[in-house]
């Protein structure tokens, strides 16, 4: 049987049974605030974790790149939303999903894209699904709620080319940078209720607007109710990292996802063990800048996920990490972890850390999975 000491390293590790309990922890709670759960698949790009969520009650699946789009939907998943705005050179890819089957909405926050959109559609006489997109709270991209003028000006532009207006869709991104309950419960409704505006805008001007999509896993753990609201998504939920547990909505015993390294030498002096995974296997992603706790790029765990305190992974290169403690030197760190000794490290960012890897290794009572993972836009 194949085992963690048998792997070679840097490898990716995902605890299937935390997996499996972040899962049903999400679910349950969606159903419990009767709304449809569509999940963001980007922080695995992995079926096997995919067909996890939707066997748990997931309807449809959120992307974000036409290549997650054409593999899931290789694989059998046809109701699938594409998260970032769409540009013209993409259409034809849309299109061609379409056409074989798959259920692909798209979403734009500007008239030039929709307009675009309506143009390509026409000529190709292809009735696209559009989604518009709103920004609850500037973080990123999408039309200001009370943007009535932009945002009608959008819908025209869809509705007049002949397109479909799917609904609006939102994502609370700044809720990253939270980490009390009551900031994440007030950020959740922020959200919930710049969409639900904005929907309401839309028909009240005569558009149609069936559905109304907001989500991340902070908002999603935190929403005192989702009134007016159709769906939910959410990605990195399924495994968490230490992002999540800065903000406050996982413990550290709930990250399913780490990365198995082996001690290749120590700096004594400095009370370092050096190991073979840098930042080419945990990534750059060092947190937010308002987070509670720095843990470097890492926190360490001995083989069995347990937490060894006070030791993070302090630095990294492209291919060597440095373990040591957080606080202090240990000058006994060569007799701790000899060369040879294998540690798990847990990642801030389980999207970013899972992305430096072709495959997963799925762990369990019954053993090791390798599971694969999709790359590419």
């Amino acid at each position: 049987m194949t085992s963690l000491a048998s792997l070679d390293t840097p490898a990716a590790i995902i605890d299937r049974r935390r997996m499996q309990a972040n899962i049903a922890r999400m679910q349950q709670r969606m159903n419990a605030l009767g709304v449809r759960f569509r999940p963001h698949v980007k922080t695995s790009k992995c079926l096997p974790v995919v067909q996890t969520q939707i066997a748990a009650g997931a309807q449809g699946i959120t992307v974000s790149t036409l290549k997650e789009a054409e593999q899931f939907f290789a694989a059998g998943i046809d109701d699938i939303l594409y998260a970032v705005g769409i540009t013209p050179d993409k259409l034809g890819k849309v299109m061609t999903l379409r056409r074989r089957g798959c259920r692909l909405k798209i979403i734009t926050d500007n008239v030039e894209s929709a307009e675009a959109i309506a143009a390509f559609g026409k000529a190709q006489d292809e009735v696209f699904e559009v989604w518009i997109e709103i920004d609850c709270d500037g973080h990123r991209s999408g039309i200001k709620p009370d943007d009535d003028a932009l945002l009608l000006g959008v819908a025209s532009a869809l509705k007049d080319g002949g397109m479909t207006i799917g609904g609006v869709i939102t994502h609370a991104g700044s809720s990253y940078e939270l980490d009390t309950p009551a900031a994440l419960e007030a950020m959740a409704e922020q959200e919930r209720a710049g969409c639900v505006a904005a929907a309401d805008c839309l028909r009240r001007a005569g558009f149609a607007c069936p559905g109304v999509s907001v989500g991340s896993t902070p908002t999603a753990l935190h929403a005192r109710h989702l009134d007016g609201v159709t769906e939910v998504r959410a990605g990195v939920y399924v495994f968490f990292d230490l992002v999540m547990h800065n903000v406050g909505v996982c413990r550290r015993d709930e990250i399913a996802l780490s990365v198995l390294t082996t001690v290749i030498g120590h700096q004594r002096e400095k009370g370092w063990a050096i190991v073979d995974a840098g930042w080419m296997a945990m990534s750059r992603d060092r947190g937010t800048a308002k987070q509670k706790h720095d843990y470097g790029f890492g926190l360490v765990c001995d083989t069995d996920g347990t937490e060894l305190e006070g030791y993070v992974m302090t630095g990294a290169n492209q291919e060597h990490g440095i373990v040591a403690l957080e606080r202090g030197l240990d000058a006994d760190i060569a007799t701790r972890f000899p060369v040879g000794t294998r540690l798990r490290i847990l990642p801030n960012h389980a999207c970013a850390t899972g992305a430096q890897f072709p495959e997963y290794q799925a762990i369990d009572a019954g053993g090791i999975t390798s599971w694969s993972r999709f790359y590419g836009w």
